[in-house]
């Protein structure tokens, strides 16, 4: 498996089979519609290969080399799915996740990301998702931001993590459980309005989404879902 640190930020919007938010039974049955013939072959003996041998064996798991593979085998477009689904089959826990997020190409840590809400039900893997909002990679961070973090990330963090999205040019649609995080918070849109400040006095436009997100915090959010850090400050 090829070994380096995620590549420079690209704001290239590329065609993929989204790993999120559907539970892996489902992009299972997505995926398979849209793969050929010989993916679907082997994507399936790639998913019975982690599902017996989920431990690694040896300097790298088996299951690690198929998330190597899989651009070559399914396609760019279906790839990050692909991914996610050998890491379910593995049932990679976060000393697994972490290992293979740190050692892997920016497409493996990606995956890792999407897989976070199937395979880890506490927030130990919350470093990763902090990792991956330091960077300027905007398929990173796209990943970063989807229901793992909008579950366990503190409010803090997750502010700052909707104006990473702004500053980058990740689109808030990404950001899953916007409305009901950024509903009545008045510190996010405190920080909105000092950003779309400064942007305005550098002669700079204020993005769109900005407004759409600021929207939010005006209104109370919705009922469901209390389960999540929003606020408890950190």
């Amino acid at each position: 498996m090829t070994r380096h640190h995620a590549t420079p930020a690209t704001r290239r919007r590329e065609p993929r089979t989204p790993p999120r938010p559907h539970p892996p039974e489902t992009l299972h049955t997505q995926l398979s519609t849209h793969l050929s013939a010989s993916a679907r072959a082997w994507l399936e003996r790639a998913l019975t290969e982690a599902a017996a041998h989920p431990g690694t064996h040896g300097p790298i798991s088996v299951w690690e080399l198929r998330l190597a593979e899989a651009g070559r085998r399914c396609g760019d477009e279906h790839a990050d799915a692909a991914r996610v689904l050998i890491l379910h089959a593995a049932r990679a826990d976060p000393a697994a996740l972490t290992r293979v997020y740190r050692q892997g190409t920016a497409a493996e840590r990606r995956a890792v990301l999407h897989a976070l809400p199937h395979l880890v039900p506490g927030p130990d893997a919350l470093p990763l998702i902090e990792d991956a909002l330091r960077t300027n990679d905007t398929r990173l961070l796209a990943a970063a931001v989807g229901p793992y973090a909008a579950r366990h990330l503190a409010p803090h963090n997750w502010r700052h993590a909707v104006l990473k999205c702004l500053f980058t040019g990740v689109p808030i649609d990404e950001l899953a459980d916007l409305e009901r995080r950024a509903g009545a918070d008045a510190e996010l849109a405190r920080m909105l309005g000092d950003y779309a400040a400064e942007r305005t006095a550098a002669g700079r436009p204020v993005p769109e989404d900005l407004h759409r997100v600021l929207a939010l915090t005006e209104s109370a959010p919705p009922a469901h879902g209390s389960d999540t850090p929003h606020g408890k400050e950190s």
